[in-house]
């Protein structure tokens, strides 16, 4: 699911300006298992590996959202996020996460119900 599926334009623009763009090579890891929470990225271009214990538990590709579960639950990372191909992603610092769940209700909304289903995982 996208992590902009059912926002306004408004909304989309916000959360777009918020953080920042960044351009990532392949075969980075942006994100470690059993980090602390201090940053989140959505995907606009280019996919990624989530990896626990070192073995591919899911892919990503643009919409999709990482870095969000630990700062949503107040956790360690659970796993590791490689980019496969050159990723263009938007960055945002906890404090960034946290401002537009408090600004934007959906964007909380859409964050909670990723991290609970990424629990299962």
């Amino acid at each position: 699911m996208a992590i902009f599926d059912g926002f306004s334009d408004q909304e989309v623009d916000t959360i777009k300006n918020t953080g920042t763009h960044v351009t990532l090579p392949a075969d980075w890891s942006p994100i470690w298992e059993k980090t602390g929470a201090d940053k989140a990225y959505i995907i606009v271009s280019g996919e990624a590996s989530v990896r626990r214990g070192g073995d591919e538990i899911a892919t990503l590709g643009p919409g999709d959202i990482f870095g969000e579960g630990a700062i949503v639950n107040h956790k360690l990372r659970n796993a590791s996020i490689v980019t496969t191909t050159k990723v263009e992603v938007i960055h945002f610092t906890r404090e960034q996460v946290n401002q537009l769940r408090d600004d934007i209700p959906a964007f909380a909304e859409a964050l909670d119900r990723t991290a609970q289903e990424r629990l299962g995982q």
